[in-house]
């Protein structure tokens, strides 16, 4: 019997307000055969944010657990809450034959490159920092002081996203998508073998 082929990993980073979620979900209708990740964070629900579909919501005590047990592929603090990846949750979509989504911010991202080196790295870039300082305004979400922290942390990411494997800048939903979607599409092959995933 043929072993199923396994799945490729990918990560989607960008700053805060640059529409990764949106260019994902968009992804999902485009792209059959991939698989998002949910991530763990102690950060408190947004609006019309749903447990176990955008995040899985927990406790900081909990988080703190799945550290100690080395249960997370990668985890990060990011603007005073902590974000993490369950490899338990990679695993199980990779063995299926599936690709994997993250979506997950700078530091997440480049502990993946180190510990899984086939992993895809994009990163989604803003068209320029006052159309990013714009998007998160409408967003709603961030108090004044907040705002000027993510754009501040939003310089340092897309200075490391030279170390990414491809670079999309989202000033047109559309153009994006369909960039996001090649590369995606680029990577696939019928005669991939599956590989270990530690």
């Amino acid at each position: 019997m043929t072993p199923i082929a396994k799945g490729r990993l990918f990560v989607i980073s960008g700053p805060s307000g640059v529409g990764k979620g949106t260019l994902r979900k968009a992804l999902f209708k485009s792209v059959q055969g991939l698989e998002y990740s949910v991530s763990c964070t102690t950060r408190e629900p947004r609006n019309r944010e749903i447990d176990g579909v955008d995040y899985q919501f927990i406790d900081l005590d909990h988080f703190k657990d799945l550290v100690k047990e080395g249960r997370f592929l990668e985890w990060a603090e990011v603007h005073g809450n902590f974000y993490g990846t369950l490899k338990e949750n990679v695993k199980r979509i990779l063995e299926s034959g599936r690709d994997a989504i993250l979506e997950i911010d700078v530091q997440g991202a480049l502990q993946v490159k180190e510990s899984e080196p086939g992993a895809v790295l994009i990163f989604i870039m803003p068209p320029s920092e006052k159309e990013l300082r714009s998007r998160l305004k409408r967003r709603g979400t961030e108090k004044e002081e907040d705002l000027r922290n993510r754009i501040s942390g939003s310089r340092d990411e897309m200075l490391l996203s030279a170390r990414y494997d491809h670079l999309v800048v989202n000033d047109d939903l559309g153009r994006a998508l369909e960039s996001l979607r090649k590369i995606i599409e680029g990577y696939r092959d019928p005669q991939r073998s599956p590989k270990s995933f530690s």
